[in-house]
């Protein structure tokens, strides 16, 4: 699954994209410092993972994992070529969710491509850059279907007006996210690829000495109020500050740093695991002396399709799966003692599967 960060030049875009991956990308105080999408793999924060790797010391311990794309900075004119508008959209387009963040703090010595702290302006720029994309791609859909009712197809009719529809919705400056329509409208929707669909996670970036404080910041809480009318997350965050979070090896020294500057939870951390979480995703844990684990899945995956997860033969003779939820596995200490309890589940093909569950699978082929 991949996000991809994106805003306005100068916003600290890459600076949150160095201190999630520490891969040194270019964040100079100027535009287009990042022309090409900067990508990076990081582990998704589950101290269920690290208990069990302490409590089977594996040789091996893998955590589920997310890509985060850092996309060049996108100014007005973009859905017209300008600036690197073209490489932008197309690079967003294969993303599946959107950190979008914007600039909350006030600092003369940081240049601002529109010349001053806006962000609800530089929202406003990048969103209707996306609705002028997404309005070509519709006129396009629309252009398709009706030519298709000419050759006699009916079932294209209901596309052309629910399309035409969507095109003054967009016309508007709304987003296709915000479309109000039926499901099955918003499924035939969501074929046409269209960027405003993409969820959307907002982040305000603060100065260090806001950070604790986010609600004594005006720009974040209008911020705050246009995620909150959306339905999107809003997560503050100082770039700056975790990015020398990042730096710092020794996990000790990372928590002494963090408790001086009285942050319980890393924003990168709180970032991730809303990143997971918009995706609609879950993790499922493996565990023993091998190797400790956790997998990715989608929630509402069966048992038998995340067994596949790990290997399609474990999907195709799948017989059922041993199953204890992670809390009641730390309670008793021991899977012999949660044996004991019976609190080790035997689940078959129809288990939907939970966040957390410790999974045997038996199989075969």
């Amino acid at each position: 699954m991949k996000l991809g960060i994106v805003g306005l030049p100068n916003v600290g875009k890459s600076t949150l994209f160095n201190a999630i991956t520490n891969a040194g990308v270019p964040a100079d105080n100027y535009a287009f410092c990042t022309i090409d999408p900067n990508v990076g793999v990081v582990s998704v924060p589950d101290e269920r993972l690290q208990w069990l790797s302490d409590f089977y010391t594996p040789k091996k311990t893998t955590p589920a994992v997310i890509e985060f794309v850092d996309i060049a900075g996108l100014v007005k004119g973009a859905s017209k070529g300008e600036g690197l508008g073209n490489k932008f959209l197309s690079n967003i387009r294969t993303t599946d969710a959107i950190v979008h963040v914007v600039r909350c703090f006030e600092d003369s010595n940081v240049t601002h491509v529109e010349g001053s702290t806006d962000p609800l302006r530089d929202i406003e720029i990048i969103n209707l850059e996306l609705v002028m994309a997404d309005m070509e791609m519709v006129e396009r859909r629309i252009d398709k279907a009706q030519k298709a009712c000419k050759g006699g197809d009916k079932k294209f009719v209901h596309e052309v007006e629910l399309f035409g529809e969507l095109l003054k919705h967009l016309n508007e400056g709304k987003l296709a996210r915000t479309f109000d329509c039926s499901d099955d409208d918003k499924a035939l929707i969501g074929t046409s690829d269209l960027l405003t669909l993409k969820k959307t996670i907002y982040v305000g970036n603060l100065s260090e000495s806001e950070i604790n404080e986010p609600e004594n910041n005006r720009h974040y809480m209008a911020v705050k109020a246009l995620a909150d009318e959306e339905g999107s997350e809003l997560i503050p965050i100082c770039a700056k500050l975790e990015a020398d979070i990042a730096e710092l090896d020794d996990p000790d020294e990372k928590a002494m740093f963090m408790e001086e500057l009285g942050v319980n939870e890393s924003g990168l951390d709180k970032l991730i695991r809303s990143s997971y979480a918009l995706l609609g995703l879950i993790s499922f844990l493996t565990a023993g002396s091998d190797e400790c684990r956790a997998w990715t899945i989608k929630k509402g995956t069966k048992a038998p399709q995340a067994a596949g997860k790990i290997h399609t033969d474990f999907e195709r003779g799948f017989i059922r799966a041993e199953v204890i939820a992670f809390e009641d596995m730390k309670e008793c200490g021991t899977m012999a003692n949660a044996k004991s309890k019976g609190l080790v589940r035997s689940e078959g093909k129809e288990y939907i599967m939970k966040d957390g569950d410790i999974v045997n699978f038996l199989f075969n082929v």
